[in-house]
């Protein structure tokens, strides 16, 4: 009896795990395919602010929303055009994470711990919910709505969201919900997919992500990323189907030689129905915590190359910004797409809106 005990409870949780996906509104299903919008995901909430406490991070916590006023200076994309995601609920949430994890974010200090700032344990929990969760919880739902955009357009760019040290059972590095997990998870469902390579090119290693599908022989990770940083998960290491790790200091040319001989095994080894592509700028020279010395063209060049892997295979793929630690971050992620447009990578006009 205690075997057909054993058996039955993962069949009831994944059960429970489809319904949760199945009944979340988390896709947008009541917007018409014919909306003038493009595959760009953003929202005002997205942005972080609470009597300048965010600052305590070297994270800048209003790069979403500069990315997005660059893109409209530039004349790419108007806000009309944006699709708002909507909030992740706790139902979508426990599609991945447990209740006791979700449960323990009603702890100030524990939030504290994981966003890295000491100052938010001592703040009331429902302001920690409002002024610092709710705008991740943002996020989450715009990544999970991206991969339904990257299937229906080709491509899908969530300007927020790649918070790949989190996992189901724990958050760090300013990482509180795994976004990319839920993504996939959701896209498994609700798109009938059953291959995702995850492209993780944040100086950091993705560290979450791989706790979370290392026994998943339907997600392949690529991971590239400074071996002498943040987080030495070496536990997490061993599911890392490729893995780059560079030195600290490794310059433009060296990066970019490394990410095209990757991309080239990754093509003969897996062939996915979506890529996630965690696109860090924390590689940028000059960056306190990626501590690597790629150039901002070198950026452009690198998420070029991604996205080109991906068009050449017919390859739907979704973008999420993650790390990067300068001012300087979001005017380069803004130029990048900017270029991919430029490159006919993307297509902001009016062809990438038409009903399909």
């Amino acid at each position: 009896m205690a075997s057909a005990s054993g058996s039955g409870a993962p069949a009831a949780a994944e059960a429970l795990r489809r319904r949760r996906i199945l009944s979340s509104r988390l896709y947008l299903d009541d917007v018409p395919s014919s909306s003038s919008k493009a595959p760009v995901v953003y929202s005002p909430a997205y942005d972080i602010s609470f009597n300048g406490m965010e600052k305590q991070h070297p994270f800048d916590s209003s790069k979403w929303g500069r990315v997005r006023n660059s893109l409209e200076d530039a004349g790419l994309l108007q806000s009309d055009r944006i699709v708002e995601p909507l909030e992740a609920s706790e139902d979508d949430l426990l599609v991945v994470h447990s209740e006791s994890y979700l449960n323990s974010l009603e702890s100030s200090e524990k939030v504290a711990r994981i966003v890295e700032v000491p100052a938010v344990a001592l703040l009331p929990n429902l302001l920690v919910q409002q002024k610092l969760l709710y705008p991740f919880r943002k996020q989450v739902g715009g990544s999970v709505l991206s991969a339904k955009l990257a299937l229906e357009k080709g491509w899908a760019i969530n300007i927020g969201g790649g918070f790949h040290h989190c996992s189901a059972q724990e958050g760090g590095g300013f990482c509180a919900y795994a976004d990319i997990s839920l993504c996939i998870n959701f896209a498994f469902i609700r798109l009938n997919i059953s291959r995702v390579t995850i492209i993780d090119l944040d100086a950091h290693q993705g560290n979450g992500h791989e706790k979370d599908f290392g026994s998943d022989g339907r997600v392949y990770t690529l991971d590239m990323y400074n071996s002498g940083i943040y987080p030495f998960d070496h536990v997490a290491k061993k599911y890392i189907d490729q893995k780059v790790e560079l030195d600290s200091g490794t310059k433009t040319e060296d990066y970019l030689e490394n990410l095209d001989k990757a991309l080239k095994v990754a093509q003969s080894r897996f062939r996915p129905q979506l890529i996630v592509y965690n696109a860090g700028t924390d590689i940028l020279d000059g960056d306190p915590l990626g501590r690597l010395k790629v150039s901002p063209e070198g950026v452009a060049i690198r998420d070029e190359q991604v996205f080109r892997f991906a068009k050449d295979q017919n390859i739907p793929i979704l973008m999420l910004t993650s790390g990067g630690y300068m001012k300087s971050s979001a005017r380069v992620i803004a130029d990048s797409i900017i270029n991919l447009s430029k490159k006919n990578l993307i297509d902001i006009g009016t062809r990438c809106i038409e009903v399909e």
